[in-house]
């Protein structure tokens, strides 16, 4: 599977944005999807999580109800919709994909990543 994010770009605090990853290969539908995120100066951390048919979700404390994951199988994208964006949200946003079909919250269960997209959040 191969991984490719966008989408990102320069918001105003409390402004909104949609970022798309677009997977190519037969197993997407199969896969188990996630978005991370990783700010100047930290670690690379957990966003979002959707399972392969997309009917089970799971975020970080501090994106729920502001974020919300979902995925079009038919057209092999997964998608994270941003909302009430806050400046702490700037970061490099990556999407992640695993065939290990359960929740996984750690960077190093998942086998496939993209190239990252800038989402930058001004005051």
């Amino acid at each position: 599977v191969q991984l490719q994010a966008s989408g990102g770009g320069l918001v105003q605090a409390g402004g909104s944005l949609r970022l798309s990853c677009a997977a190519s290969g037969p197993t997407f539908s199969r896969t188990e999807m996630a978005w991370f995120r990783q700010a100047p100066g930290k670690e690379r951390e957990f966003v979002s999580w959707i399972n392969w048919v997309g009917g089970n979700t799971y975020y970080a404390d501090s994106m729920k109800g502001r974020f919300t994951i979902s995925r079009d199988n038919a057209k092999n994208t997964l998608y994270l919709q941003m909302n009430s964006l806050k400046p702490e949200d700037t970061a490099v946003y990556y999407c992640a994909a695993d065939p290990a079909p359960f929740l996984k919250k750690r960077e190093t269960a998942y086998e496939y990543w993209g190239p990252g997209t800038q989402v930058t959040v001004s005051s």
